[in-house]
């Protein structure tokens, strides 16, 4: 029909060496950052930090990688440019190298600004990349795309327990190699981009009115997601920056086994994160949402009277459940704003990144005052705000019930 002449193309099929290449960039990506924050007895012990100095640093790398994103996305929605991929893995080495040889704890806030720069100039581009090969399963590309990240951040702990434990600060210049290979691959990355044609400025998106979801819909849709991402990435900075010092606190476990449980929690949010783009795809991406999120709340509520095995247990499953998701997020996103691709991707990476930093500040502050038990205990309630999905609008016309 002539309304779907009007729509953009979709790719004839999935090209599964690209989203491969690209999910692998995001785990060399992610892992960079996850091996930062894994590091943070590492920081803590050696420039004698507090609680509240650990949030400033995960607030400075998350709010520098936030803020630049949506900017950088709507910049290459109009001008793409291929190129900036290896650029951004380039400043997240840099990154690494001032953190491995950081004499203070100001330097230490230059190094995690670098990596949040890196970051932001790498999430938006590579999201659309994801998108571009997806040949229409945009569900399953963004979760394969993301899940890549997420085995990045897991593996992150065990590197630092394997690595910089033993070595100390300076082996952090060492996972250089690794973002220099990271580098190699964006490279080539950018080539499949520009040869087939994606890098060439494109006219507006036009699509057909009726298709086309209202403002009041826009901006209803959007604020949900804002809310539901707060819940999401608050609750997760509990765990990504002080779940470690929790588990020490709370059970008799060494540094080591406390980096395994961490592991442990990275891998179950990497599964559940492949678990729900193609569920999505399924189902519809409003389900999804809505259940992912407020699903997570009973085994939140528990978790903080529970004893170990249980603690490790609830966590795994609060990992699957919450990080189902994200990809279901950005793809409802992008329908809900159709031709702002990079846009919507920055903006709502950058989201993840800011609210986890603004999160892991609050908490940090929050621990110091009156301890780690009461912020979990807090931070419990806090999927409740999952209820809001219920004001999504229902955009998704072949998932309706």
């Amino acid at each position: 029909m002539n309304e779907a002449v009007l729509k953009s193309p979709q790719p004839a099929r999935t090209v599964l060496s690209v989203l491969g290449a690209a999910s692998f960039c995001h785990l060399l990506n992610d892992m960079i950052q996850s091996l930062f924050v894994a590091a943070y007895p590492v920081f803590k012990g050696g420039f004698d930090l507090s609680f509240a100095q650990l949030g400033l640093l995960t607030l400075t790398y998350q709010v520098t990688a936030s803020l630049l994103q949506p900017f950088i996305g709507h910049f290459t929605d109009r001008r793409p440019q291929p190129y900036s991929l290896p650029f951004g893995m380039g400043m997240s080495l840099s990154g690494l190298l001032v953190l491995s040889s950081a004499p203070s704890f100001t330097v230490l806030l230059i190094g995690s600004a670098m990596l949040g720069v890196g970051s932001s100039i790498f999430h938006p581009e590579s999201s659309r990349l994801a998108r571009l090969a997806s040949g229409g399963a945009h569900g399953f590309a963004q979760s394969l795309f993301q899940v890549g990240g997420n085995v990045g951040s897991a593996i992150g702990p065990l590197l630092v327990v394997a690595v910089v434990l033993p070595y100390g600060q300076g082996s952090l210049a060492w996972f250089a190699f690794v973002a220099l290979g990271g580098v190699i691959i964006l490279t080539l990355l950018g080539r499949w981009y520009k040869r087939n044609g994606h890098a060439v400025r494109r006219p507006r998106v036009i699509v057909a009115p009726e298709d086309r979801p209202a403002r009041r819909q826009v901006i209803g849709g959007l604020s949900v997601l804002f809310c539901l991402m707060l819940s999401k990435w608050f609750y997760l900075a509990s765990f990504t920056s002080y779940y470690v010092f929790y588990l020490m606190e709370k059970f008799p476990l060494s540094e080591g086994d406390a980096q395994i449980y961490l592991f442990i929690f990275l891998a179950a949010v990497a599964a559940g994160t492949l678990i729900g783009g193609s569920v999505g795809d399924r189902i519809g991406r409003k389900k999804v949402i809505w259940g992912s999120i407020l699903g997570a709340l009973p085994f939140a509520l528990i978790l903080p009277y529970v004893g170990l095995t249980a603690t490790v247990l609830l966590s795994i499953a609060i990992g699957l459940i919450m990080s189902s998701a994200f990809s279901a997020i950005v793809v409802y996103a992008q329908d809900l704003v159709p031709g702002r691709i990079g846009m919507i991707s920055g903006l709502f990476f950058g989201l993840a990144f800011g609210l986890g930093g603004i999160g892991a500040a609050i908490l940090g502050v929050l621990a110091d005052a009156v301890g780690l038990e009461v912020v979990y205990q807090v931070c419990a309630f806090l999927p409740a705000i999952g209820f809001l999905a219920v004001f999504l609008p229902d955009i998704e016309h072949g998932h309706k019930s």
